[in-house]
């Protein structure tokens, strides 16, 4: 993780965090405004954009389609985080097929699915970043903003 917090934020460095994590925590705007958090799994494309799959029921795809920005935190457990916002949208087509073939790199386990009609896959495109290490009492903070 050192590798990180030696060099300026840029896309490599976030996608190399995120692959090496695995998942965080998104959070959405509810219907009123309020945040609404939920726990996943988290892949990102080579061109730096988070993908994860999502009930169409779900209260984070309603939210997204009704407002599209959001904010994720990835890492934590060992004192370094990786603070991200950006806009989520649900792309269809060859975007989707992109997004999805990222994902399933990333989770082969859960491939079949990518097949559910009932599954969406969302991308947030990142506009934001702000690396923290908080190991030691002088945080060491790298920040970075899009478009990537």
């Amino acid at each position: 993780m050192t590798e990180f917090l030696d060099s300026p934020l840029d896309r490599e460095s976030v996608v190399a965090f995120v692959r090496e994590h695995g998942d965080g925590v998104l959070s959405t705007l509810g219907p009123r405004g309020a945040p609404q958090s939920a726990y996943l799994t988290l892949a990102i494309t080579d061109g730096g954009e988070l993908v994860l799959d999502a009930r169409e029921v779900s209260r984070k795809v309603a939210n997204l389609r009704r407002d599209g920005r959001v904010a994720v935190v990835v890492g934590g457990r060992e004192g370094v985080t990786l603070q991200l916002e950006g806009l989520a949208d649900i792309p269809s087509g060859e975007e989707r097929e992109r997004c999805a073939d990222a994902y399933e790199a990333a989770f082969p386990q859960f491939a079949s699915s990518l097949h559910d009609p009932g599954i969406v896959v969302v991308r947030v495109r990142i506009a934001w970043a702000r690396l923290g290490d908080f190991r030691t009492p002088a945080a060491v903070m790298r920040e970075t903003s899009g478009p990537w």
